[in-house]
């Protein structure tokens, strides 16, 4: 029987895990090419600050390396970014003029960072935050400039503060929220984060605005100007304040996008040939931007690839587990609270420990943990299959181990959801 062309335009986590799932369902239906912008094989995104902190070497974040693609048949083009989708011919052209005819089309092109539209955003020395290149710039610029500034105080920007802080830099990190991972802690945890990382030496500016990066004169930024007026030295600006999805490929080719490109529950585009998956593509209205949703898509995505045509993607709750320089932390569902509901805290300053539960109508809905997250999985099991509580509710902030001892099952009948 004669193949299948499969053309996958992306080469990252999420693209390449679709291949690793669809080759376990079926690896004889498919020629299979990827279309990769960079020139290096799938690694591991997440571990780039660990290659920015000296803590892994490039090598050792890969995920695939060339040998998977040649065992599994895989036809890898390296450096071609991939310029027009063509529906109508069915065909992908790449900038330097290569061109791959498909009968399924993979979209996985991922998301780039958000950069601000400011004055001397162009300017030499100001970079995003997402690959090994910018990782790269970063190792490279901390061995000969002082001053970095990373607008940004997410996990991302918080992850290249201390890496160039590591390798020796001044840095500050500028953001226009009331407090750090304002998306992953509340105020208190996020207060406490902060006061750490200034013990290790990092600055921060919250609530400010950048208005300008101005050139040190030799085409260079050299500081950055705050709305107020103030100015600060800066060699290196790494722009980590968020991400927008590569959606302009699938826009000229004439597919439906909002937010991401609008796929449905089996990460179908309009075009029933072509899929997109990961952080360019939109779910239900959400573009996910963590490892496990992605990992889950795939899965699915594989599935109807394989013709088995059964799997269905409803959308993924989140929880956050994070390790900021040391730090351990821990979110998921509504840890804010709001109307109708009920919160419980535990606040131990001496140990550095933070744990708030948020409670509705008898179910945890909520959990933020600062520096003790050993439970972080057990309360996620909890607002995901929606136990009643009632029986452990005076035990719950003091874990499942704790709950065991006194003899008292975590496991109630699962409440009705709307």
């Amino acid at each position: 029987m004669k193949k299948l062309k499969l053309v996958m335009i992306g080469n990252g986590m999420a693209g390449v895990r679709t291949l690793e799932e669809l080759l376990k369902l079926s690896n004889e239906l498919y020629d299979i090419t990827v279309f990769g912008a960079e020139p290096h094989t799938n690694y591991n995104r997440i571990l780039l600050s660990p290659v920015l902190a000296g803590e892994q070497t490039l090598e050792e974040i890969v995920l695939n390396d060339l040998d998977w693609y040649l065992d599994n048949d895989i036809k890898l083009l390296l450096n071609r970014k991939v310029v027009e989708i063509d529906r109508v011919k069915r065909r992908v052209i790449a900038e330097d003029g290569t061109v791959a005819e498909y009968d399924r089309l993979l979209i996985a092109t991922g998301s780039s960072p958000f950069v601000l539209p400011i004055p001397g955003n162009n300017l030499q020395g100001v970079i995003g935050y997402r690959d090994i290149a910018d990782t790269m710039t970063m190792i490279n610029t901390a061995k000969t400039h002082k001053h970095a500034v990373v607008i940004g105080g997410g996990l991302l920007g918080l992850e290249a503060a201390n890496g160039l802080m590591l390798r020796g830099m001044h840095v500050t990190v500028v953001h226009n929220g009331e407090w750090l991972l304002e998306r992953q802690l509340d105020n208190n945890s996020g207060q406490l984060l902060q006061t750490a990382l200034e013990a290790r030496g990092l600055h921060f500016r919250l609530r400010e605005h950048t208005q300008a990066l101005h050139d040190a004169g030799n085409g260079r930024v050299g500081s950055v100007e705050f709305k107020n007026g103030e100015v600060i030295p800066a060699d290196l600006v790494v722009m980590a304040a968020g991400i927008r999805p590569n959606i302009k490929l699938a826009e000229q080719s004439g597919l439906p996008c909002s937010r991401g490109i609008l796929v449905n529950d089996t990460l179908q585009t309009y075009d029933p040939r072509v899929y997109a998956i990961g952080e360019c593509a939109s779910h239900r209205g959400i573009a996910y931007g963590l490892v496990a949703p992605l990992f889950e898509q795939a899965k699915v995505c594989a599935n109807h690839l394989a013709q088995l045509g059964f799997a269905t993607y409803k959308g993924s709750v989140t929880s956050t587990k994070l390790k900021v320089t040391g730090i351990d932390l821990f979110s998921a569902g509504d840890f804010m609270g709001g109307e109708g509901t009920e919160t419980i805290t535990l606040s131990d300053p001496i140990d550095g420990v933070y744990k708030k539960l948020v409670i509705k109508d008898d179910v945890l809905v909520g959990a933020c943990l600062y520096g003790d997250t050993a439970d972080g999985g057990w309360y996620f099991r909890q607002i995901l299959e929606h136990h009643a509580i009632g029986k452990i509710r005076d035990h719950l902030m003091f874990g499942h181990a704790f709950t065991l001892e006194q003899g008292l099952s975590d496991v109630e009948p699962a409440r009705e959801v709307a």
